[in-house]
Parts: structure tokens; C-alpha cells; sequence
């Protein structure tokens, strides 16, 4: 912890603007350590989880309060959404906006109005058969997103190694997934 509060401690005093540290993989603050940062740090303004340890969020969120704004991170946001607004964290980045960028806004929408029907039809026609296609291969978070943003015409070009693209029948997959949800 020790160093993580010294890497983004040197981050924030380097910048005359708002920061947003992002908690994934092996950078994870502990409530404490992002009280130390707060102390330090005027300008340590959000927090963003891609984690998504429930008991760490809610202990991050009962000891910083409003102090940061909260983000949710994890990949395909869109599935721990209602949960993470419940949770304090009203918004989330979603990496879907790239190739379905209305339904990504209607889901949204979904989410701040508190509308579980249109949640789980989304969930159930669209996000959950893309998880299954995204769950196939490790890596295939990237691989997915390029995918999409390619089979909607902005070329996203391939992952770079030791990554993989996605196979010409989860190619179909995914674009038979797209054209179900309409014009966006």
C-alpha cells in the first residue's frame, strides 16, 4: 500500500486537475490508504472500482462518503450496475458504448430510473450472450470491444499478442447479437 499511496500521490501533485484513481488488478487501494490520499491529495477527486469486491466498496464508500465521486469499472459494467448504484455508485464507464452506443444510453437510462424490466430484457437478449462469447477466452475482454466496434464499421483492428481475436464464428455470433438491437 505503502507504494501505491506514493505512485498516486506523486500522480495528483504533478497535475493541476481532478484525479481519478482506478482500482483493478494488482493497484488495489484499501479504504485507508485512500484516506491517507484524500488527506494528502486535494485534487484526488473519484474513485473508479474494476474490482468489484462488494465489501471493499461499500466500506470505501462508508469511510470516504462524498468526498470522491464512485465509478464502476468492471468489465461489462452494465451486469453489476444496479448493484453498484445501490451501493453509491451511480455511474459507470461502459465499453460497449463503442459499438451499440443507444442501447448503452438506454440500459444507462435503465439503470437511473430504476427500471428492472428493461434491465433484465437487455441483460437476458444482450449482455448475457455477449458474456458468453466474451467468457470463452481469457483476454477476450479486449478482443470483444475491437470486435464490435469493427463489425459496426470502425475498425478496431486486431489485439496485440499474447491476446487473440475473436474466431470468424463469434465474429457471426456478435454481429447477429448487434443487429437484433436495432439501428444505433
Amino acid at each position: 500500500q505503502e507504494g501505491l499511496i506514493e505512485h498516486v500521490a506523486q500522480v495528483c501533485n504533478s497535475v493541476k486537475f481532478g484525479v481519478i484513481v482506478y482500482n483493478r488488478d494488482r493497484t488495489k487501494l484499501t479504504p485507508n490508504s485512500l484516506a491517507i490520499l484524500a488527506e494528502r491529495c486535494p485534487n484526488l477527486v473519484g474513485f473508479k472500482d474494476g474490482v468489484g469486491n462488494i465489501e471493499t466498496m461499500s466500506s470505501i464508500f462508508m469511510k470516504m462518503g462524498d468526498r470522491f465521486a464512485y465509478l464502476g469499472g468492471l468489465p461489462t459494467a452494465e451486469v453489476y450496475a444496479a448493484a453498484y448504484k445501490a451501493l453509491g455508485t451511480p455511474v459507470y464507464s461502459s465499453a460497449v458504448f463503442n459499438f451499440i452506443p443507444k442501447t448503452a444510453m438506454d440500459f444507462y437510462k435503465a439503470v437511473a430510473a430504476d427500471d428492472l424490466p428493461t434491465q433484465h430484457r437487455l441483460l437476458r437478449d444482450f449482455f448475457m450472450p455477449y458474456l458468453d462469447i466474451r467468457n470463452r477466452v481469457e483476454g477476450y475482454g479486449v478482443s470483444i470491444i475491437k470486435a464490435g466496434a469493427t463489425i459496426v464499421g470502425h475498425d478496431g483492428g486486431p489485439v496485440r499478442a499474447p491476446l487473440t481475436d475473436l474466431k470468424p464464428n463469434e465474429m457471426e455470433e456478435l454481429a447477429a447479437l448487434i443487429a437484433k438491437l436495432g439501428p444505433q
